[in-house]
């Protein structure tokens, strides 16, 4: 049996801790664990918990730390994505899969062709949500630490701000990833749904941008990180 792998966002360490109201009533009332029952945690320092369900009530969940270790290493490769914004679970899949390809980084990024308009409160709630879609993903693929997700941008200010050794804009017209050579730091970025324009790849160059493509097919705007971040980690990460 699978042992139940939860995220905490607070330091943990050995001993009783209770635990936050989303996780206690998750594991409570959806999960109907009882005391006893064995837990992992992990809090996004790179270190993992286990440890048992001490008290499991209505309100109230504690748990028993036993045992702590060193979590799954982190790829040596660090990758910060600017993904163009795009409608509902396109966004989600494209944030779910690479913090499962292990992202270090997630930009949401406001283009000419972006079809999505975030403001105030919608914003900071779509923002609570990407940030959960990523330690869901966190929680299964066994990673320790969370990816940061940024804010949404315009383009030009994240073309101004992001710094990394190899910095590449996918175009179908272009040089293959291979091409490249191997880097310590990535940025990846990524069109919307009616991709990035002319003169949004233009100015993505002049900003220190090259180039790439991952093959004769042109790829939706959820599946290119994917691919993108795949053959990332093939040539230069952990894959």
């Amino acid at each position: 049996m699978r042992l139940s792998r939860f995220f905490i966002d607070a330091p943990l360490s050995l001993g009783e801790h209770e635990l936050p109201e989303a996780q206690a009533h998750y594991i409570s009332r959806v999960l109907r664990m009882t005391e006893g029952d064995a837990v992992q945690l992990f809090d996004g320092s790179g270190q993992e918990f286990l440890g048992a369900l001490a008290e499991v009530g209505k309100k109230r969940v504690t748990v028993r730390i036993d045992e702590q270790f060193a979590g799954q290493p982190e790829s040596p490769l660090s990758i910060h994505l600017g993904q163009g914004l795009s409608r509902g679970e396109r966004m989600d899949w494209a944030i779910q899969k690479a913090t499962e390809l292990g992202v270090n980084e997630i930009t949401p990024i406001f283009s000419e062709r972006c079809e999505v308009r975030l403001k105030d409160e919608r914003a900071d709630k779509r923002l609570l949500h990407w940030r959960q879609v990523a330690v869901s993903a966190c929680e299964q693929c066994g990673r320790s630490r969370v990816p940061v997700i940024h804010p949404p941008v315009l383009l030009a200010d994240w073309l101004k701000q992001t710094e990394a050794d190899l910095k590449l804009v996918l175009h179908p017209v272009a040089e293959p990833l291979e091409s490249h050579a191997k880097p310590a730091s990535l940025a990846f970025l990524i069109g919307p749904e009616g991709g990035l324009s002319e003169a949004e790849v233009d100015q993505a160059k002049a900003g220190g941008f090259h180039a790439a493509r991952l093959g004769p097919r042109v790829l939706r705007t959820e599946t290119a990180p994917v691919v993108a971040l795949a053959v990332a980690q093939q040539l230069w990460g952990d894959f």
